[in-house]
């Protein structure tokens, strides 16, 4: 079992709404009386501080920093919402620098929270300043994230829809946590689940024809996933 049950984070890709998918999650949870904290990408405050990106010096700093931030939220609260993790930055430093150093710390840590949600492909590419390259850099991010998580045997689910399916989607596999049902709050958050799925007008949670976790995708984007051998 993961040292850190409670902690959930979001991975994904350049503009695949990670930030908004963590907000809005942490508003759900709220509203159902949890204490959730969110803890930030680290990576976007550096580069707002410094006016640029980090040179390749400068990566294991950040990703250690990640790591402390989310570690000392989880003493503090019942559940933390962690927007993206160590592992992001050493995918980067892969992708970017081809420094593969970065992985083993960041699978270390990544393998004591409790859920990973990878965000999938689905929603357009939005420039952001500093913060993004261009459309054609989430295909090959998103393959070297598949392949870090499967390396090492970390689970995940990928997170597919628009607007409210995509929150629903995400609040489905948080809600199926064995930890949380047995929180006095879990009512609640079933509850809101329904109205959730109600208002989205959703047969059913989301799953490829098997389930939602990430090395069983089979049914969406076969063809750029098998192309890739991520799923």
């Amino acid at each position: 079992m993961p040292e850190l049950p409670h902690v959930i984070c979001l991975l994904g890709a350049e503009s695949t709404g990670k930030t908004a998918l963590t907000e809005s999650l942490a508003r759900v949870l709220r509203d159902c009386g949890l204490d959730c904290a969110v803890v930030p990408e680290t990576l976007r405050q550096w580069c707002d501080q410094h006016g640029r990106t980090p040179r390749p010096d400068e990566q294991a700093g950040i990703a250690d920093t990640q790591s402390q931030r989310i570690a000392d939220a989880a003493r503090q609260h019942t559940v933390v919402l962690a927007d993206t993790s160590a592992l992001m930055t050493a995918v980067y430093s892969d992708f970017l620098f081809a420094d593969r150093s970065l992985y083993a710390p960041a699978s270390q840590a990544q393998a004591r929270y409790g859920l990973t949600l990878l965000t999938g492909l689905d929603l357009p590419w939005v420039a952001d300043g500093l913060q993004r390259d261009g459309p054609q850099v989430r295909e090959p991010v998103d393959a070297l994230l598949r392949q870090a998580l499967q390396a090492q045997r970390l689970p995940y689910k990928v997170v597919y829809g628009q607007g409210a399916e995509r929150g629903h989607n995400a609040l489905s596999a948080l809600v199926g946590q064995p930890w949380l049902q047995a929180l006095p709050q879990a009512a609640a958050l079933h509850e809101r689940l329904r109205q959730q799925r109600d208002e989205a007008k959703l047969n059913k949670p989301w799953q490829c024809e098997h389930c939602s976790d990430g090395g069983c995708e089979h049914k969406l984007f076969t063809g750029l996933l098998g192309a890739r051998s991520a799923a």
